[in-house]
């Protein structure tokens, strides 16, 4: 039997195999295999199931409107997904699978910087691109590699905002304690948050790491109430900061900013926390408030979430807008060159300058988006909303938190 984790679910969308069949005197659609290893169990199945079901949107949407025009050829997008149980070498594996075994033509990638930095090796070995969401380090497109990108900024821009917000609109706010899962994106925030805080004469009076799988936070919530800080930012995925925010309220953290990422605002964790949930400010990398329209296959933001919503029962989040951004990416790079060919379609996606219902793509030297102005998002009357920028917001900062 083959271990679980190599396990794979193929869905093709809005066809059954009978409807696949070429009519008489009609040339057959062809299929684009499309991979994807990701955290469907385990602790980072939420920010797995997300981000699945962004691919599968996109997916859905091409083949719902006839498929991709390439050329002379139309493709249907076929996604195969391997689960790799929120472990990264794990995911290493599934992806060199994915290519050797399940012979697929491009890759999304997995969940996390870390996973991504490490899978990438393989693509970029066999020549294959990959695009990945929910990967914002920028030590993951440092290596020099010319077959990965990524549709979610640096993390400075994010910290940057936030910081600037801060200092500007609230001046009592002057300590501030950080707290972050020891593995690459939450560490490399954490890192950035040190720098935009400090330079803006913010003191940080505690730094801390937790390991990953923690589920008791009491030692480190005891020594970070000692500090008495002001703004509290914590930095992890989404059950652990439903795991921390309910023992920050055990154990009385208190203070006038409680900032966590990623995945306060994701239903997931408002449904779990409950009121806790209120004032938590979060980084996001889109928003449907952002009203982007576009020519790809959603037309526009709003478009992308009612699609979403209708399909999924809730609204979007960022992580499953930037998934289904890079099945937009990857479809408008194949339709300009005209076909599959993958060294063809890399030099495509590199030079993509486009409005996509994501917003502006453009990719730096590195690979990664170049081009994005991402929101600050704070959860208030149980819904998170847009604080910043100011062109797209849609409520003030609000201070407290218990």
């Amino acid at each position: 039997m083959k271990p679980d984790f190599l396990r794979r679910s193929i869905l093709v969308s809005f066809a059954s195999s009978a409807a696949l069949l070429p009519l008489p005197g009609l040339a057959a659609d062809k299929v684009l295999k499309i991979g994807a290893a990701l955290p469907l169990t385990g602790p980072l199945s939420p920010e797995g199931v997300r981000q699945r079901n962004g691919y599968q949107m996109w997916a859905d949407t091409v083949n719902a409107k006839g498929g991709i025009k390439a050329g002379g050829d139309t493709y249907k997008v076929e996604m195969v997904y391997v689960d790799y149980q929120s472990n990264t070498p794990r995911a290493v594996q599934s992806v060199e699978r994915l290519i050797t075994q399940d012979k697929v033509d491009f890759l999304f990638g997995p969940f996390g910087s870390g996973a991504v930095k490490a899978a990438s090796a393989v693509s970029e070995k066999y020549g294959v691109p990959m695009i990945a969401p929910n990967a914002a380090s920028e030590q993951v497109y440092d290596q020099g590699f010319k077959y990965l990108f990524g549709v979610y900024s640096p993390n400075q821009t994010l910290t940057e905002p936030v910081a600037e917000l801060v200092a500007k609109t609230q001046p009592t706010i002057k300590k501030v304690a950080i707290l972050a899962r020891n593995d690459l994106f939450p560490t490399a925030i954490a890192d950035e948050l040190q720098k935009s805080v400090k330079s803006r004469g913010i003191e940080v009076v505690y730094s801390e790491k937790f390991a990953i799988g923690t589920v008791d936070f009491g030692a480190a919530m005891t020594k970070m109430r000692s500090t008495t800080p002001d703004w509290v930012f914590i930095a992890g995925y989404t059950n652990d900061l439903i795991l921390a925010r309910k023992q920050m309220a055990e154990q009385g953290v208190s203070g006038k900013l409680l900032t966590m990422v990623v995945g306060a605002a994701d239903r997931n964790f408002i449904k779990a926390v409950g009121p806790l949930a209120e004032n938590v400010t979060t980084f996001a990398w889109w928003d449907v408030a952002a009203g982007y329209k576009s020519k790809d296959i959603f037309g526009s933001a709003e478009n992308f979430g009612k699609l979403y919503e209708a399909k999924f029962n809730e609204p979007p989040e960022y992580a499953g807008a930037g998934s289904a951004a890079c099945g937009v990416v990857l479809q408008m790079a194949i339709e300009k060159v005209g076909g599959v060919d993958k060294a063809k379609v890399r030099d495509a996606i590199a030079a993509t300058d486009a409005m996509t219902f994501w917003g502006p793509v453009k990719f730096g030297p590195t690979g990664q988006i170049s081009s994005l102005k991402p929101p600050l998002l704070q959860n208030q009357k149980g819904n998170p909303v847009v604080i910043y920028p100011p062109e797209i917001k849609r409520a003030d900062l609000k201070i407290g938190f218990k």
